[in-house]
């Protein structure tokens, strides 16, 4: 493969139209890049021109895979395979880029990993195995918890930032989230569900990403932890799923924590399958 085959690119909208098609062909292994970058050509002041590297890997006059590095140094790569991801990282390493780590599916990731680390002398480090997961056939909780959804509203938004303060605090993210900070925020672009009670007491969350290329992602569900075990998390996810599939999502998908069984186990319950597993490396 010519290392030319790559093009490298910080104008978003010349890449989405050489690499738009690409990705929504693969619209749940592609949900990342797919709703990074709807939401950094949606929201006003969501992206910066000049603070993002994208990249597209062009052969037989067609696009075969992409990658984008924002501000963070972070890598984003649609998957290769092991000998084009050591030449992405020779390329890389050669035109003098820095890296802070590289997020893909297992293999990707791993394989750019190790070539990363041969080519500049950074050591990686996994930080979590992840598994991506994709509605085949809801089926509803049974027996469901008392209570109903409600979608979050303004006069929510205070308890919405409790509860992702909270939840990012269990994931040992270090951001801050507050009024001013929110629209910054990985929270901001999404719309919230809660699951309350009869008496109309919030006990559990699900927030979905906008609709893009027919798919929705999950992303968070959070249970306060003295709430955990009552069949809330299962209830609005399922609601939020539902409500997915009746607005004409064709593909709705969410990431799990590979080392945590219990919700695993649960959205297989509910009717998701696991289509690959993830991966996010830092580099030393």
């Amino acid at each position: 493969m010519r290392l030319d085959d790559w093009h490298l690119t910080e104008d978003i909208d010349g890449f989405l139209t050489r690499a738009g098609d690409f990705l929504r062909s693969r619209p749940a292994l592609h949900n990342t890049p797919l709703t990074v970058m709807e939401n950094w050509r949606s929201r006003p002041g969501a992206f910066r021109p000049g603070t993002v590297l994208f990249g597209r890997l062009e052969s037989g006059g067609e696009t075969r895979a992409v990658f984008y590095r924002p501000a963070t140094r972070r890598l984003t790569l649609t998957p290769l395979s092991p000998d084009r991801a050591d030449a992405l990282a020779a390329h890389l390493a050669g035109l003098g880029h820095t890296l802070a780590g590289v997020t893909a599916d297992h293999d990707t990731a791993t394989a750019f990993a190790e070539a990363w680390q041969r080519h500049t002398g950074a050591t990686p480090a996994l930080r979590v195995r992840m598994h991506l997961y994709r509605l085949e056939r809801l089926t509803p909780p049974h027996p469901r918890p008392r209570g109903r959804g409600r979608i979050a509203g303004e006069q929510d938004h205070e308890h919405l930032m409790r509860w992702c303060r909270e939840l990012a605090a269990d994931l040992g993210e270090a951001v801050t989230i507050d009024a001013a900070s929110w629209p910054g925020t990985r929270f901001a672009e999404k719309r919230y569900t809660f699951w309350e009670t009869p008496e109309g007491t919030p006990v559990s969350m699900a927030g979905v990403n906008p609709k893009v290329a027919g798919m929705v992602r999950l992303d968070p569900v959070y249970t306060p932890a003295h709430l955990r075990g009552r069949g809330y998390a299962a209830a609005v996810t399922a609601e939020v799923s539902r409500a997915a599939l009746d607005a004409g999502a064709t593909e709705v998908v969410l990431y799990t924590n590979a080392a945590n069984p219990t919700s695993n186990a649960l959205y297989r319950r509910l009717g998701y399958r696991r289509i690959t597993d993830w991966a996010p490396y830092d580099f030393a």
